[in-house]
């Protein structure tokens, strides 16, 4: 994994979600199969997802690193 795809609680992100740009805060690194966001969620070491929360909507969230966009103002 590129060192610029790992993402760290608090890091501010976006993501496209429903034809739009959602913005929010990462809550974890999930890299084993666990329960988040409502769904089973099939990561692993190798391939780690995390889990948002959402700034407009205060829902939660699970997508992969590649589907995440650091922004500033937030985080490491």
């Amino acid at each position: 994994m590129a060192k610029d795809s790992e993402f760290h609680p608090g890091d501010r992100v976006s993501w496209k979600s429903h034809g739009s740009t959602a913005e929010g805060t990462v809550k974890r690194k999930i890299d084993k199969r666990t329960r988040a966001a409502g769904r089973t969620v099939a990561a692993s070491p190798d391939a780690p997802q995390y889990e948002v929360e959402s700034e407009k909507s205060g829902g939660r969230a699970v997508h992969r690193p590649d589907a995440l966009r650091k922004r500033k103002g937030g985080g490491s």
